[in-house]
């Protein structure tokens, strides 16, 4: 528009006001395409979700893991550690057989009935560690096939997305369909994923 009130139309101003006036060339695309891209505004929040979802379980697996090797090495610590103890006993044992002196016998004896206790100390808690490190291991795996559902609706909404796109080149109908169909089925798996099944 010029500083005196004349205004010339370029060819592309009549397209523009008729599509802001709800008006398109093709008769309903207007709408079709509306739908399209809040349907793929909408799928791509979700997803994005999803996919934090999905890293946030794949994160957790990982520390559980390591949890778990963790709780299984301090388990093995204890086991060495009994063994030390049932080898002690085992000498005792046989120093008090082969000793003479009753009073020897005596002290060998109480050394026995010492690992004896030590023994059974330690190895309730090793069995502790051992099922700490199993409880572990199963967390890490129920994370590890929460990851995988999450990742599973994440790809089907990226394929709910690229219909969108190649409904919105080719205007057909079935693909519009397709694209609503995926989207949906990747909400399923996305609700399935976060009731861990």
């Amino acid at each position: 528009m010029s500083d005196h009130g004349f205004h010339v139309h370029g060819p592309h101003d009549h397209e523009i006001e008729h599509a802001t006036q709800g008006g398109h060339s093709d008769h309903g695309s207007g709408s079709m395409i509306n739908q399209i891209a809040m349907f793929t505004a909408i799928i791509a929040t979700v997803g994005a979700i999803f996919s934090y979802m999905g890293g946030a379980t794949q994160a957790n697996a990982g520390l559980y893991k390591n949890n778990a090797a963790i709780k299984k090495t301090e388990a093995s610590n204890q086991w060495n550690y009994f063994q030390s103890k049932s080898t002690k006993q085992s000498l005792a044992e046989v120093s008090r057989d082969l000793t003479t002196v009753e009073a020897d016998k005596t002290k060998y004896q109480a050394k026995i009935d010492r690992y004896e206790k030590e023994k059974n100390e330690i190895k309730t808690g090793a069995e502790k560690l051992e099922g700490d490190a199993t409880s572990w291991d199963k967390q890490s795996d129920e994370q590890m096939h929460q990851h995988h559902r999450w990742a599973q609706a994440t790809t089907v909404l990226q394929i709910a997305i690229a219909l969108a796109a190649i409904a919105l080149l080719t205007k057909k109908k079935w693909v519009e369909y397709a694209m609503f169909a995926m989207g949906g089925i990747g909400a399923v798996v996305g609700v399935l994923a976060s009731l861990h099944v």
